[in-house]
């Protein structure tokens, strides 16, 4: 039976990470908590923090917030400065790219702070809402009205546009970097195939997706916004079009809220409305409890890199570290 580690803390825990084998815990008052061994607190943004992403290139936790800053937390809770475009601008959305470059948005504006210290602007007509950076090469993707951008950030090229009406609220490659797909305002994802543009349309919630999670060999995209995980699958030439979805974890109408794919196998931690997490395997969908119901929804899940324990934050400040070899 898995073992549980918990922590309550006093605010939203917006995201979870591992930096090397430590749990950390970007909260919405702008704190951010290092617990495991005594807790340490960092104060990362003066008010509310309003975005927190792993850094996959450069093994760091990187957020943003309602101080217009974006900074950098390592291992060591230290705290480096990545930008800063003042205190009126709040900054929605951040992201860790390649050669440790970092994007983020700021109304409606993208930014790319380039490695060298270089910070690129790129103007929209409308509010960018989300920002990633391709796998290969220093091009990011931002999500916007009506659709979604792309720029090679470190060169004057100009944007391609990738059109689909609707708000686009979040976005991401797939990890080959054949496909990207966006969230959106309704109850739906949308894609495109990048070599051609075609569209993906990925549809039939009952919510909205708030949250999604590649698995390790980029095969499927697990997502939330149903009372079951809905895995679309990526493998094939058109990706998702003309199949149907794997659905795990199906708990009566108990709405899922997060998931985090394993970093190896082929399996699933799956948080809920409730506070539970379960743990399924795609091959069968066979499931395993990893937590009981607690007194909020689970927001944030995350794998450490053998895929052994498993960091969780809820929405009432519960937090904690599961093992999942007791």
């Amino acid at each position: 039976m898995p073992t549980v580690v918990p922590y309550q803390f006093e605010s939203f825990v917006e995201t979870a990470v591992f930096l090397g084998d430590e749990p950390v815990f970007a909260l919405a008052d702008g704190s951010v908590r290092f617990p495991a061994g005594g807790e340490r607190v960092v104060a990362a943004h003066d008010g509310g923090l309003l975005a927190a992403r792993h850094d996959p290139y450069g093994k760091r936790l990187l957020t943003s917030g309602e101080d217009g800053r974006v900074v950098a937390l390592g291992a060591d809770a230290g705290v480096t400065e990545i930008a800063s475009i003042g205190k009126s601008k709040w900054i929605n959305a951040v992201a860790g790219g390649p050669s440790g470059s970092v994007g983020f948005a700021s109304g409606k504006t993208a930014y790319v702070m380039l490695a060298g210290g270089v910070l690129r602007e790129f103007p929209h007509a409308r509010s960018v809402e989300d920002v990633a950076f391709a796998p290969k090469g220093i091009r990011i993707a931002t999500a916007r009205y009506d659709g979604a951008s792309l720029y090679f950030a470190a060169t004057d090229t100009s944007p391609v546009s990738l059109e689909w009406k609707g708000a686009h609220v979040g976005i991401d490659f797939s990890p080959d970097g054949r496909f990207l797909v966006t969230t959106m305002q309704e109850n739906a994802l949308h894609g495109w195939r990048l070599d051609d543009g075609k569209h993906m349309r990925m549809t039939g919630y009952p919510a909205k997706v708030k949250g999604w999670s590649w698995s390790a060999k980029g095969r499927f995209l697990a997502t939330t916004g149903a009372p079951a995980a809905i895995l679309w699958p990526f493998s094939a030439k058109d990706g998702p079009m003309g199949k149907a979805p794997l659905e795990l974890g199906t708990r009566g109408n108990t709405m899922v809220t997060a998931v985090a794919c394993h970093p190896v196998e082929d399996m699933l931690a799956i948080g809920y409305q409730d506070g539970m997490i379960l743990a399924a395997r795609f091959s069968d969908g066979r499931e395993a409890l990893l937590r009981r119901e607690g007194t909020s929804p689970v927001r944030t899940l995350a794998w450490d890199k053998a895929g052994a324990r498993l960091a969780f934050g809820c929405e009432s400040g519960e937090a904690g570290l599961v093992d999942i070899q007791g």
